[in-house]
């Protein structure tokens, strides 16, 4: 069998026992290479209170290569594109290994959302205030 798909049916029984409440990852009912996550958005910034949506797509090699994830609820952040919901996160390009999880790609998206990466911003607009030090915008924004 593909050892990508032995590890996913691994994920998925351990994510059944979890009582995570920031993250909720559930695979398409006919396909496990397709999932739908929600994650929790970190206290004590404008995300707060809310939950987003995300759909994560697992290629053939997972978990040599990285899921593609991206974010199906718009979301005013500097390393998130506002159209599409693409994430610029070094985890799910280069600095992938196979000891990522979908469950922790989705903890470093939330703390992604946490600490924006102003210096590789996808959304130009969000990362100028917050280099401006115009937090306040940057806040009412998102």
């Amino acid at each position: 069998a593909n050892p990508g798909l032995k590890r996913l049916r691994r994920e998925l029984s351990a994510l059944r026992t979890s009582d995570d409440k920031e993250i909720s990852l559930t695979p398409e009912e006919d396909n496990i290479r397709r999932w739908v996550a929600w994650i929790a958005g970190p206290p004590s910034t404008p995300y707060e209170g809310r939950f987003f949506q995300m759909r994560i797509d697992v290629g053939q090699d997972y978990p040599i290569s990285p899921p593609a994830i991206v974010f199906e609820t718009k979301v005013f952040h500097p390393n998130v594109n506002f159209d599409t919901g693409e994430i610029c996160l070094d985890i799910l390009k280069k600095n992938w290994t196979p000891a990522w999880s979908l469950n922790s790609a989705c903890r470093a998206i939330i703390a992604l959302l946490a600490e924006p990466d102003v210096d590789s911003p996808w959304n130009c607009d969000a990362g100028n205030m917050i280099r401006a030090g115009d937090r306040i915008a940057f806040e009412s924004t998102a």
